[in-house]
């Protein structure tokens, strides 16, 4: 079946040149959903081999984007009734061809998701792909493997920050007129680069959307440059946290106060870091950042540690349990309504140093970020593509060894589970009281 597709002029090379890896990255309004999915479009209806996959981190997240493109191009080329479409398992097919939905993740909350092999595919398109960890993606390009037809995989997407792996992987950055950020080139035999933005599709945009993207150059440039223009920032934008500094090691004169655990097991890791005051501040130092390890493995880290309080992710009961097991003194972190976002501002409200070796802790905070929408104004979270696992760690240890007028008493022993009821002592101390630890195992800050 032949259909006819008018295609913006700066994607002509998607379909005459042959690469392992496509990527279409620039600013918003480009159309690149569009021209992927007259891609996909054109591949299912072609005689030739094809098997394909639709690709975001949420596997939810597929159904209005993807899955909708691919049937929205082909309702606009009068074919939708000669498909074969299935809704609930979010599958296209024509013929012998298809293309189904896949995700990195089952949900926002799943942490041991894995990614089904796609051996036989011969097509990828990820949406979104700055949402994806270089393991995952690593995984998926290993499993693409057939000899069917040729491989590509695509990736759709606006720039992430320089420190991301994808920036990493495959650009060269030079210096843009806008100090901050920069202009992404690519010079990969296996990749094919297209960088597009809003002008490359005007076509297809009303006259106030284009002014309305102009404004932003006034009105909020950082938006501006990075999600307009499509050029690579320093940093992520929307950073959350900013002042913190790297030093060499933890002086001898610090006071350890505790830990923080954030689990994991595959394909997040598990997350842990040790908290110390020193000075008038606070220092983060990394204990761990692996997958794949058993609460029993992480029971050994910690004691080998001599390990004080350990505040872990409350989410996970039987975890926590397990240690305490072990010996350990692990207290559930506290957590409730907008918990999240006023542990943000309390850690925001200290100073904060960590590591030269805590590479992980440095790696986080340079990409943890607010969620932004589509104007560039913060919606009060956390963006869920940001890694944040050592994040979480240390909110989950300052929110509850540093609170802005009482600290909670530490305890040497573990508290039983079956006594404990969620509830410990608190002692009033001024804001970066200077702790002094006591022989019974507390801390009594002056």
């Amino acid at each position: 079946m032949k259909v006819q597709q008018i295609v913006n002029k700066v994607y002509e090379r998607m379909f005459t040149l042959i690469k392992r890896y496509f990527i279409l990255m620039g600013g918003r309004g480009a159309g690149r959903s569009t021209v992927e999915s007259q891609y996909i479009l054109s591949k299912l209806l072609a005689p030739e081999y094809f098997r394909g996959a639709m690709m975001r981190f949420i596997l939810g997240d597929i159904r209005n984007s993807c899955f909708k493109e691919i049937k929205d191009r082909a309702e606009e080329q009068g074919v939708l009734d000669k498909l074969t479409i299935n809704e609930s398992q979010m599958t296209i097919s024509y013929g012998k061809n298809s293309i189904s939905a896949h995700g990195f993740r089952k949900s926002s909350g799943d942490q041991s998701a894995k990614l089904k092999s796609l051996a036989n595919y011969n097509h990828v398109w990820v949406e979104e792909a700055d949402e994806i960890p270089e393991a995952d993606f690593i995984q998926l390009d290993d499993t693409l493997r057939t000899v069917k037809a040729t491989i590509s995989v695509h990736l759709t997407l606006n720039p992430p920050p320089k420190s991301h792996w994808i920036i990493k992987r495959w650009f060269d950055l030079t210096d843009s007129e806008q100090k901050g950020f920069y202009i992404p080139d690519c010079t990969h035999t296996d990749v094919l680069y297209i960088r597009s933005d809003y002008k490359d599709n005007g076509r297809n945009l009303d006259d106030t959307t284009k002014k309305r993207y102009e404004e932003y150059r006034t009105l909020k440039p950082d938006h501006y440059w990075n999600m307009i223009k499509g050029y690579v920032p320093e940093v992520v934008i929307g950073r959350i946290y900013t002042g913190w500094k790297e030093i060499d090691a933890v002086p001898h004169e610090a006071t350890l106060l505790g830990q923080g655990l954030d689990f994991g097991f595959d394909p997040d890791p598990s997350a842990g870091l040790d908290v110390y005051y020193y000075n008038g501040g606070y220092i983060l130092d990394e204990i761990v950042y692996e997958t794949e390890l058993t609460n029993p493995q992480l029971a050994k880290i910690f004691i080998g540690r001599k390990s004080k309080l350990i505040i872990a992710d409350s989410a996970e009961p039987k975890s926590i349990q397990e240690l305490r097991d072990e010996g350990l003194n692990v207290q559930p972190c506290v957590k409730g309504a907008d918990s999240v976002r006023h542990g943000i501002k309390h850690v925001q409200s200290l100073k904060i140093s960590y590591t030269k070796r805590s590479t992980n802790i440095k790696k986080e905070v340079e990409n943890y970020a607010w969620k932004l929408n589509k104007e560039g104004e913060n919606v009060g979270m956390e963006d869920p593509k940001c890694p944040n696992h050592l994040m979480s760690a240390g909110r989950y240890a300052l929110s509850y060894l540093v609170q802005p007028q009482e600290i909670k008493k530490e305890y040497s022993e573990p508290v039983p589970d079956s006594k404990y009821d969620g509830t410990l002592p608190v002692t009033t101390v001024p804001t970066h009281a200077k702790p002094t630890m006591q022989p019974d195992g507390s801390m009594i800050f002056v």
